[in-house]
């Protein structure tokens, strides 16, 4: 099993991980977004009265409308990443990767226009009389490449678990577990039995659910978020400034916080803008796929409001919250995960302008940095290190106050510690104290900072809870649709099935494996669609320019 996870991870490097990868995704928004003219800008308003059934036919087929569409759609999209995502952006790119998070929705927005047009056009009536559509189908149906359209339906099914179930429900009852105390097996067991009673009734009752949860978690966070942003308000114009001095200058070693590249800012910010709002991945238009229309270009419409909502909205009140409230370059006690610690050589402190700048560039990898990983032992007595020569690092930052225990009762450890490339080699010593936090613990610290005061962290717990769970019910959709088009209708119940045991299991397991095998699936989704795409982006062009003018000509004024 380590093998395999290796491999992953290997792979993972040369695909998500990959310089290259950003480029593409937002190249491709580029080029459509020029290709078609701004369609972004050009059909924004047409786009909203689509939505809201102004030009509704009732005999057009499908399964749900536009809006429920849409609401399954976002769903799938408004998850962990608006909550911790942007928190783990800023985290690893500073405030700039806010502003490549905004690049990736803008052009994403063109980008998943196009999907979601194509995708509905090439849908098909299943044999159990829904509908069913997606990149598959394009792919298999206009392009003849089945080959592309299995491995794509099969990234899907695996993302399906990966990314909207598992990581979801670890989530959730981590989330549940540590505001209010409750036992993850009965978190996830009672949610279980919700997502069950769902997800069977198929996307009728799908649609019906996530178009009652998407306002209503919407309106719950905007509430908090506001509730911040209102308090810290002569921070608000400081924090657009840092977003956008930081493209261009790098997040500087400043404080507690170590700062990223211009480079990496802008990898960190691409690549959480897409795990946000999936413009590119082809998940969405299987949700779009089943809205009632007879016009294609139409439902595409639709989807230009998907990345907006999730990412420059959702996305962007989130990032306002951490910066305003200051808590992201903010030491604060927490437990050290073995994967944001690392012990190097020397004495640093966080104070000192000279050090600042060599952890800089030993934590950004500069070809500059003089810095080394620390090889030796270390004393501990009563839980605290007699030994000198080496720093410890957590998070980013110089940790302060370090406290080493081992067992369940978290006894004060005493003797001594081998470290080896800068890691410790014993697993079962525990590590805590002062430094930078990130993810969703960040967020609900930032929530802490506004009118609520301490309850604000409990709107970050209900919402991570709606939201993470919207997401579990949208992917399940995904992914029976995939796997409808692998091995047919018959094959949709048991994988229902499937899909909500894992759910509850997922609540007290390890779920590190399947989320790194996700993000592969991720990228072997994506590539394929936007290759796709863009072999089809001389038809797309032709369907947009025929739908506007019939439009026009059907409602002249």
């Amino acid at each position: 099993m380590e093998g395999f996870h290796d491999l992953l991870k290997m792979l993972d490097g040369m695909l998500g991980g990959a310089w290259w990868f950003p480029y593409v995704l937002l190249g491709t928004g580029l080029f459509f977004t020029i290709y078609l003219k701004f369609p972004q800008v050009r059909f924004f308003k047409h786009a909203w009265q689509v939505v809201t059934g102004k030009y509704d036919k009732k005999s057009s087929e499908g399964d749900t409308t536009h809006f429920r569409a849409l609401t399954t759609a976002l769903s799938g999209t408004v998850g962990t990443g608006n909550i911790g995502g942007v928190a783990f952006a800023i985290f690893l790119g500073g405030p700039a990767a806010l502003f490549w998070m905004w690049a990736t929705a803008f052009f994403g927005m063109t980008t998943k226009f196009v999907e979601v047009t194509l995708s509905h056009k090439y849908r098909v009536k299943t044999a159990d009389g829904t509908m069913a559509g997606g990149p598959m189908y394009y792919m298999d149906r206009r392009l003849n490449m089945k080959w592309l359209a299995v491995a794509f339906a099969i990234a899907t099914v695996i993302s399906s678990f990966g990314t909207g179930n598992l990581p979801q429900s670890n989530n959730i009852a981590a989330s549940i577990e540590s505001t209010f105390g409750f036992d993850p097996l009965v978190v996830g067991s009672i949610l279980g039995v919700l997502l069950g009673l769902v997800i069977l009734g198929g996307i009728t009752r799908i649609a019906a659910v996530t178009s009652k949860i998407v306002p209503l978690m919407a309106l719950i966070y905007l509430i908090g978020a506001m509730a911040v942003i209102f308090s810290n308000l002569e921070n608000i114009g400081p924090a657009f400034a840092s977003v956008i001095g930081d493209v261009f200058t790098g997040s500087a070693a400043t404080g507690g916080f170590l700062g990223a590249t211009i480079a990496y800012a802008f990898n960190r910010g691409v690549n959480r803008g897409l795990f946000s709002n999936e413009a590119g991945q082809g998940s969405a238009p299987i949700a779009h796929a089943a809205a009632k229309t007879d016009e294609p270009v139409s439902e595409g419409m639709v989807s230009i409001l998907e990345p907006f909502i999730d990412t420059i909205i959702i996305c962007t009140i989130t990032g306002l919250v951490i910066l305003s409230s200051g808590v992201w370059k903010e030491k604060h006690q927490n437990v050290f995960d073995r994967s944001d610690m690392m012990i190097v050589a020397g004495t640093y402190t966080d104070t000192d302008e000279s050090d600042r700048q060599a952890l800089y560039a030993y934590i950004n990898d500069l070809d500059t940095s003089t810095v080394e990983p620390f090889n030796g032992e270390i004393q501990i007595v009563n839980g605290k290190s007699i030994s000198s020569g080496y720093t410890l690092l957590n998070a980013r930052s110089v940790a302060e106050e370090v406290k080493f225990t081992f067992g369940e009762d978290e006894d004060l450890f005493t003797g001594k510690l081998k470290v080896v490339d800068g890691g410790l080699i014993k697993d079962n010593i525990v590590v805590s104290g002062k430094s930078l936090i990130h993810s969703a613990s960040l967020t609900a610290l930032a929530f802490t900072k506004g009118f609520f005061g301490e309850s604000g962290k409990y709107i970050v717990s209900i919402g991570l809870l709606l939201f993470a769970f919207s997401t579990a019910i949208a992917w399940s959709y995904y992914g029976d649709r995939a796997m409808t088009y692998l091995l047919g209708p018959r094959s949709v119940m048991p994988y229902r099935v499937v899909y909500v045991f894992a759910f509850v299991w997922a609540a007290v397991s390890d779920t590190t494996l399947v989320w790194t095998l996700s993000a592969v699936a991720i990228v072997v989704m994506t590539l394929p669609n936007l290759l796709g795409i863009f072999l089809l982006r001389k038809e797309m062009k032709e369907s947009v320019n025929q739908y506007w003018d019939d439009f026009k000509k059907e409602h002249k004024s």
